[in-house]
């Protein structure tokens, strides 16, 4: 059967028209999607807008703190809730326990509880930055699951510092280093090693701080109680350590006399020469006099006697401690041992040079003059000494290792020497008419000098030069006149 033209024209229209109907419905799609996100976008704007504008001075709904919530709280409510619990916090007690001792350290002694104006600022920033897309996250995720924010606290370090040095002074013990002789060819020891105490104080701080935060939500104040931690303090040198260090031989010996010391004198030497006794120099250690001695007044033991003090001869606490820095520092010369620091006195000590020529000295004045020497042998050095009171003579002896030097020290060289001044007397009113009293000693000044070469293997390692420039010092006598 034949197809008439209009028939075929008509179906052709058909198939136009479908055709262009689905890109029209897609454009028509198209334009009614991006209307609803764009009205979406409009409403949900309008929306966030409207949310920040309502919360501008307040929490977000769903923001908590220290699992508190603070939704639609403002920042001053915020605050005012945290101060009002810091109040109860202050009566929080912590007391720390120790057989030797007991404090009792409250919370607000040292200052600690909730920092409520740094909370306050946290908990009504949420959500309220320069970024938009995070300000929307985090704005739904309060609404929706909650945001906690943890506690934020203030504590004074400063205050629990002093607090915790009372419990210190009573708990703290400090090591005891073995002291040692050398006899019949052996190191033993004559002090033994202790263990010292201290207490642990950054795990002291940390229990506290811990104890009191753990106790912030209590609606009572809390009493804890800790355990106050101490720790082992080993000392430098045990009394096991002797078969280790080496000791075999005497490497030096030094010696002066002390003829017609004061009793006071006499004695403080050799209380000075027994806090040396037995001490040990380790290998590569500066060894430091003033150090090693330590305090040097009556508090720690000694008597009065003349010492050279603002360029006048006066007593105080610890005449004749220079006599055994003088004597300790002839040995380090003669082992042979690098001196590090060495001064001369003011003007020439007799005592120094009854069984030597001038300028073999070496003051100190505690805590800015010192006598060093270093140990460069590679072995422990022990100093020991011996004060021989029918002699009148002080030693310190040295042993450690020999390592083949040999120490050659030339007599002192007296370049030049003045007269003392002549004799001054001084009228003293506090003393009885026809009394006379001698203050100061007569010395002539000098410019001395001697010099010290050290080999090792044939090598020169040591050639030092030692001047004193002594001042010429003047007799001074006082003269009553108290009637």
């Amino acid at each position: 059967m034949a197809i008439l033209p209009h028939k075929v024209n008509q179906q052709i229209k058909k198939s136009l028209k479908k055709l262009t109907f689905f890109p029209q419905l897609a454009k028509s799609t198209l334009w009614f999607s991006l209307g609803a996100i764009l009205g979406f976008f409009f409403f949900a704007s309008f929306l966030y807008i409207g949310y920040q504008k309502s919360f501008t001075n307040r929490v977000y709904l769903g923001v908590m703190v220290d699992g508190h919530d603070f939704g639609g709280k403002t920042k001053e409510d915020v605050r005012s809730y945290f101060a009002k619990q810091n109040q109860s916090i202050h009566e929080t007690t912590v007391s720390l326990s120790d057989p030797k001792a007991i404090a009792t350290i409250s919370a607000k002694q040292i200052g600690f509880g909730y920092d409520e104006n740094l909370l306050a600022q946290q908990a009504v920033s949420v959500g309220k930055s320069d970024n938009t897309l995070s300000n929307i996250s985090l704005m739904l995720q309060a609404y929706i699951n909650g945001i906690q924010l943890p506690g934020a606290y203030h504590k004074d370090y400063a205050k629990l510092d002093q607090l915790l040095k009372p419990l210190q002074e009573k708990i703290d013990v400090k090591p005891i280093d073995a002291l040692f002789n050398f006899q019949n060819g052996r190191v033993t020891a004559f002090q033994l090693s202790t263990d010292g105490k201290a207490v642990d104080i950054p795990t002291l701080k940390e229990q506290i701080f811990t104890t009191m935060q753990a106790t912030t939500r209590s609606e009572k104040p809390q009493i804890m109680t800790i355990k106050v931690p101490v720790k082992t303090i080993k000392p430098n040198i045990g009394t096991n350590d002797a078969q280790k260090l080496g000791i075999t031989e005497l490497i030096a010996i030094g010696t002066s006399e002390f003829h017609h010391s004061a009793e006071s004198r006499v004695y403080n030497v050799n209380l000075a020469a027994s806090r040396l006794n037995g001490l040990l120099v380790a290998p590569g250690e500066t060894f430091s006099f003033v150090k090693a001695v330590g305090d040097i007044s009556a508090l720690s033991g000694y008597k009065q006697a003349y010492v050279i003090e603002n360029g006048k001869t006066v007593l105080g606490d610890g005449g004749g401690v220079c006599q055994v820095s003088t004597t300790l520092f002839r040995a380090a010369l003669k082992a042979g041992l690098p001196i590090v620091e060495r001064h001369q006195h003011a003007y020439r000590v007799g005592y120094y040079e009854q069984d030597s020529g001038p300028g073999i000295d070496a003051a100190i004045y505690s805590p800015t003059v010192d006598m060093k020497f270093k140990n460069d042998t590679g072995h422990t050095i022990l100093i020991q000494s011996y004060v021989n009171y029918n002699e009148s003579q002080l030693t310190f002896e040295l042993y450690g290792t020999r390592d083949n030097r040999e120490v050659t020290i030339n007599d002192p060289v007296i370049l030049s020497e003045s007269p003392a001044p002549e004799t001054l007397y001084q009228d003293d009113p506090t003393l009885p008419k026809g009394e006379v009293k001698q203050v100061d000693f007569a010395a002539a000044g000098a410019n001395v000098y001697f010099t010290r070469s050290v080999k090792k293997d044939g090598k020169i390692i040591i050639s030092d030069k030692f001047v004193s420039n002594y001042r010429p010092w003047q007799a001074i006598f006082l003269r009553g006149t108290k009637e």
